[in-house]
């Protein structure tokens, strides 16, 4: 069995963040996404795996190279354009070669790893084999109508969804899917739908089975998303060696301080992760915080929130909150009176002041 990892895609909801970076190596707890996905992928024992990479793709191939940190053999399939999903596992059938493959959307998180799913679809011997998860939203995803045991139909972003499940973003297939990607049409958005080519299984015989997702599953597309992801990560990491130092500071809950880091005269709550060289200073860093490499926090208080590197928060009176801060932010402070609020913000962000 080999596999599929999508790394393209522009991030509009992520942006200003995905101004500047590919939306699939935002790190949460202080880990790329992609990262999440590669280690899901080595687990099941895959050795071959393809990822499908846009025409500005090299972000990824220089993070992530031959994949051999993670044991397995990297294949870049460049995509010229963004036309769907399964335009991705169309352009991928010279890569998969004829064997069976997991296709897994390099943006999705879920824990508890992907073999048990990988088993059941060789076992229940399907063509296609979907993972399904609970959602408030289902009109955002593809949407799967299920009678009895079965489903029936699979419907992308529905406005009446047939049912509260979304199709999450792990599928695995045999040939049969070629057959579909190959026969089905552009929708309205001029893109080929997933949901298109699975509908197109169904209505030709051909065996689609599922399992629901138990534990959790994220699809990180939007900064809500992102938070939570990064709360979920956080609440089951394995308490880790302390490599930085800490100097007349609490310490409370599982936090992990990275090489180099620095915590003094600060109360830091897990689950906390501080990043290489990062030095907090008389500060507060509350709950569901990951914040990466070479930051300064100094007299402020940041909780549940996700702060990536190089960024500065010095000075700040109200405590920073569900904050995502893109590299090398800095909020400081001024100076000088009058006190006013001064900003010089991208396109696309978000301020909220109170």
């Amino acid at each position: 069995m080999k596999a599929i990892i999508t790394s393209g895609g522009k991030g509009t909801r992520l942006r200003p963040i995905t101004h500047t970076q590919n939306k699939h190596l935002i790190p949460i707890a202080n880990k790329p996404i992609l990262y999440y996905a590669l280690d899901t992928i080595a687990g099941t024992g895959i050795k071959e795996v393809g990822i499908v990479t846009n025409q500005e793709g090299m972000e990824v191939r220089n993070d992530i190279g031959d994949g051999s940190r993670w044991g397995v053999n990297v294949t870049y399939i460049e995509q010229s354009a963004p036309l769907g999903l399964a335009h991705v596992i169309k352009i991928s059938e010279d890569f998969i070669a004829g064997e069976p493959f997991i296709f897994y959307l390099g943006d999705n998180m879920v824990v508890g790893g992907v073999k048990r799913f990988i088993d059941a679809f060789e076992q229940d011997n399907v063509n296609c084999f979907l993972t399904l998860a609970r959602v408030k939203d289902p009109e955002r995803f593809g949407v799967p109508e299920i009678v009895g045991n079965r489903i029936i139909s699979v419907e992308e972003k529905p406005a009446q969804p047939k049912s509260k499940f979304a199709v999450a973003g792990i599928y695995i297939y045999d040939q049969a899917i070629f057959e579909a990607v190959n026969n089905i049409k552009p929708s309205a958005r001029g893109e080929l739908e997933i949901s298109d080519a699975h509908q197109y299984l169904l209505e030709h015989g051909y065996k689609v089975g599922y399992s629901e997702i138990t534990g959790w599953w994220k699809d990180t597309g939007k900064p809500a998303d992102l938070l939570e992801a990064n709360r979920l990560v956080l609440e089951h990491l394995e308490p880790a060696i302390q490599r930085g130092t800490v100097k007349d500071s609490t310490i409370a809950g599982n936090v992990i301080i990275g090489e180099g880091a620095q915590i003094c005269n600060s109360n830091v709550r897990g689950p906390v992760i501080i990043g290489k060289r990062t030095k907090i200073e008389n500060s507060y860093v509350g709950p569901f915080t990951s914040i990466y490499d070479d930051c300064i926090v100094r007299n402020s208080e940041v909780e549940f929130s996700i702060v990536l590197c190089q960024c500065q928060i010095i000075n700040v009176g109200i405590r920073i909150e569900s904050s995502i801060l893109g590299n090398d932010v800095q909020i400081v402070k001024a100076k000088e009176k009058p006190a006013t609020h001064k900003f010089m913000i991208g396109d696309q962000s978000r301020v909220e002041l109170v």
